[in-house]
């Protein structure tokens, strides 16, 4: 588990189980060289978490271990948990050692006995082999052969001061008659919660023909635990515990880093895309297209290259791809090189922190860094209003503290007249962002709807878009109102229609306008042109009549210079000769 516990982080005496979230909830394991009592019915997992405490420690603290088996043999337990991959037989060498400690079927008991003998005998193989740890599988069995309480009770001091002495950390089983605390204090061991150390009580109920396992630590001496009830479940590889309250990581950072929703227009509304590490919400009635929203983001993710964990509780992982295949939506390609994993959820089996647990191990397997739960209302129904809210508290909280982006759908009850509803299950109230998808009834036709009814920290659209779904695609068209009714299908259509030719008109008309003015700027040039020749020629007349008139009134001016000079030549003649005697 990558969370940081609310408590204490692990001490120097603390032996870690190596339980994914066992270890979380006591702070580091159970306590050094002490006692740890784990009590619950058939079927609870007690020879599972003892076994794997064994492994454990053998396999990464080097502290070789015993088991002590009281009901089963040795080769039936190896046998058993061979599935879990622990490579038992390879431990068995040096680091595990089995004893067989069942008393016989066809036992007769004949006078008194005690546990001297074989604690002798388990204190030689502790000394040889080194060990640390040891586990004393179904005590019970051998207390119940002895004659009464006070015996009992002195051969469970006897085992545990030998346990103290040695210094070993012990691990003592016993089975519950039932899951009620009330039942486990009311055993014939059930003194030995007051004498141990660390006491963890296991259940296994069945509610609703669905299957639940808890454990809760009752005691802790000398150290904080988280006191709540958690649920576990049996896996691949062992145990694995869910802490019941969810943890918040006071180191969890907040990224303004924006990813694609897979639809461009949508990321357009949205300011941006969804934030890393963001929980969004998708709601909607059966065949709003909430898995196609859903994948178009998956589809995304792993064109940028994040590995993404697909979880389907609707259909079979194929028939998934073929749908989304009509669409543009193509997956097959990111499933062959690894970057998406789709898991059908038909396969999980149990309640809904059965679904929570499994889908945490499987995400932490492939390293995934978004998520995709389709639909996560699906957990409603395993689980009771209380549950399953726990449950979806626990799914964010975990979500956000490793960073992984979580894009939920969730379906609602159309029957039901809910509207923008998540049900029993309020995942909205912690969601980061919630898309509402809807069916618009117009003009005979039944249409897809999309408005986001929020989106934390970032402006984002409050427009109802229509949804689209086509062989290329995902998108959203623009808004078209009339009448304060938002326009869908073909009543959008013939809107659109009527701009496209209104739009066309006006550009006709524009053209027909142009052509006329480019008519009337060239009969104007040519005028202007006419004009302009017009005054050039004139301007050559005037110069032409200027010249004349000049050279006229020259001639003239020259001819009088000329007649003054001849009638003055006349004077002077005139007067010589009435000179003369």
């Amino acid at each position: 588990m990558k969370h940081s516990p609310s408590i204490p982080a692990s001490a120097p005496s603390k032996a870690p189980t190596g339980i994914a979230g066992f270890d979380e909830i006591t702070g580091g394991g159970l306590p050094i060289g002490r006692t740890t009592l784990l009590v619950g019915g058939p079927g609870s997992g007690k020879t599972i978490l003892a076994l794997q405490f064994l492994v454990h420690g053998a396999q990464h603290c080097q502290e070789p271990g015993i088991f002590v088996a009281f009901e089963e043999s040795s080769q039936r337990i190896v046998a058993n948990a061979d599935s879990f991959g622990w490579k038992l037989p390879t431990l068995l060498k040096k680091k595990l050692f089995f004893l067989d400690a069942q008393p016989p079927p066809d036992l007769i008991q004949s006078g008194d006995f005690d546990l001297s003998g074989m604690l002798a005998a388990l204190a030689a193989q502790t000394q040889e082999m080194g060990a640390r740890r040891i586990v004393f599988d179904a005590l019970d069995v051998v207390l119940a052969l002895l004659p009464d309480p006070a015996t009992r009770r002195r051969e469970v001091y006897r085992l545990h001061d030998w346990l103290l002495t040695s210094q070993l950390t012990g691990i003592i089983t016993a089975k519950a008659g039932g899951d009620e605390d009330s039942t486990v204090n009311q055993q014939p061991f059930g003194f030995m919660q007051f004498m141990v150390d660390c006491a963890v009580i296991l259940n296994h109920s069945v509610a609703q023909g669905i299957s639940h396992r808890n454990l809760r630590v009752q005691k802790y001496r000398g150290s904080s635990f988280d006191e709540n009830e958690s649920p576990f479940l049996i896996g691949a590889s062992g145990l694995v515990v869910d802490a019941a309250h969810a943890r918040i990581r006071v180191d969890a950072k907040v990224s303004n880093e924006r990813v694609s929703s897979g639809v461009e227009r949508l990321d357009t509304m949205l300011g941006g895309g969804y934030y890393r590490g963001a929980s969004i919400l998708i709601t909607g009635f059966s065949g709003t297209a909430k898995t196609t929203l859903s994948a178009a983001f998956a589809e995304a993710a792993c064109r940028r290259g994040e590995r993404t964990l697909f979880v389907s509780f609707d259909s079979d992982c194929n028939e998934v791809v073929r749908n989304l295949a009509s669409v543009g939506i193509r997956l097959e390609q990111y499933i062959d090189n690894g970057s998406l994993r789709m898991i059908s959820a038909r396969s999980i089996a149990g309640s809904a922190e059965t679904y929570l647990v499994r889908i945490k191990t499987l995400a932490q397997e492939h390293e995934a860094r978004c998520l995709v739960i389709d639909p996560v209302s699906t957990w409603y129904k395993s689980a009771n209003d209380l549950a399953a809210q726990s449950v979806a508290d626990r799914l964010i909280a975990w979500s956000k503290g490793d960073g992984i982006t979580l894009v939920c759908t969730s379906l609602l009850d159309e029957m039901s007249n809910q509207t923008e509803s998540t049900s029993s299950l309020q995942i909205s109230a912690l969601a980061d962002t919630w898309l509402h998808l809807s069916y618009l009834m117009q003009a005979g036709e039944r249409n897809r709807g999309l408005s986001i009814v929020k989106s934390r920290g970032t402006a984002h659209s409050n427009q109802v878009r229509e949804l689209i779904l086509s062989d290329a695609g995902v998108t959203l068209t623009d808004a078209y109102t009339a009448g304060g009714e938002v326009l869908m299908g073909t009543l959008r259509w013939e809107k659109e229609r009527a701009e496209r030719v209104g739009a066309e008109a006006a550009e006709a008309m524009a053209k027909l306008k142009r052509v006329k003015l480019d008519a009337e700027e060239a009969e104007l040039e040519v005028r202007l042109k006419s004009l302009q020749t017009e005054l050039v020629a004139k301007q050559v007349e005037k110069a032409l009549l200027v010249r004349s008139t000049q050279s006229h009134e020259g001639e003239l001016s020259r001819g009088r210079s000329q007649m003054k000079e001849l009638r003055g030549a006349d004077a002077t003649s005139a007067g010589g000769k009435e000179d003369l005697p």
